[in-house]
């Protein structure tokens, strides 16, 4: 009785997890740039010291998850013909300045601030090789493939693009990534001028995969009621006797 208990216990928090993952994944279906989140299980076995028996693997044998990791297939590329929006092709990041770190971004809907400064759409500046760049107002701009950024023709800078070990990454906004490891510079990578990079969410998997895991909390807290009113009724009842 107690092995189930807890097994329910187990399953329900980790499917709670795996909810909260793909609800913050379809929420961020539109969000340009944006990798999901993809969660994994394993088997927690609770026993004592000592080799396990059949049984015991059997009955204490429990399904937790683990960290999430990020999912970097690139999404769809869809054309806006806007001069500042950027797409990036391959497996490079663009760099932008946040909070005094160095972060790692694919969302390339760029703008200029009132400095002057090129920046997201969240008003991080976009790191060029020797720094923020910085652009004249009602210039034509144009941004080649290897990144080099010029207004009305003239050399602005080049941007940084980098790769970055993708197993240690973490997401610490929609679409804008840290990394514990060392970037390096990306030399496969292009970026496409007039472009942005969709979510790489698909909705209808996302929505089907939430459902269902809906439902396989709700069985799993069905579980633990049964599981309870047995207690309950064994407290009642049979412990009076002994």
């Amino acid at each position: 009785m107690d092995s189930g208990y807890y097994a329910a216990c187990a399953g329900l928090l980790a499917k709670s997890q795996q909810l909260e993952m793909l609800a913050h994944n379809l929420a961020n279906s539109s969000t340009t740039g944006y990798k999901s989140e993809q969660v994994s299980f394993h088997s927690l076995l609770a026993m004592r010291q000592g080799p396990a028996s059949e049984l015991n693997r059997a009955i204490n044998a429990f399904g937790v998850s683990s960290d999430p990791r990020l999912n970097l297939a690139a999404g769809a590329t869809e054309t806006t013909g806007n001069s500042l929006d950027l797409a990036v092709e391959g497996p490079g990041f663009l760099v932008v300045n946040v909070g005094g770190q160095d972060r790692y971004t694919r969302n390339g809907h760029l703008q200029l601030s009132t400095a002057g400064q090129l920046v997201t759409s969240n008003g991080n500046p976009v790191l060029g090789d020797t720094g923020p760049i910085l652009l004249p107002p009602s210039a034509t701009i144009t941004i080649s493939p290897e990144g080099d950024v010029s207004a009305n023709g003239a050399l602005a800078g080049k941007l940084k693009l980098v790769e970055v070990d993708g197993a240690g990454m973490d997401e610490i906004a929609p679409g804008i990534f840290s990394s514990p490891g060392t970037a390096r510079e990306s030399v496969t990578s292009r970026v496409r001028q007039g472009a942005l990079e969709d979510s790489n969410v698909n909705g209808i998997e996302a929505v089907v995969g939430l459902v269902a895991l809906q439902r396989h909390a709700e069985m799993l807290q069905r579980a633990l009621s049964i599981f309870h009113s047995e207690f309950n009724r064994i407290a009642a009842t049979e412990l009076p006797r002994v």
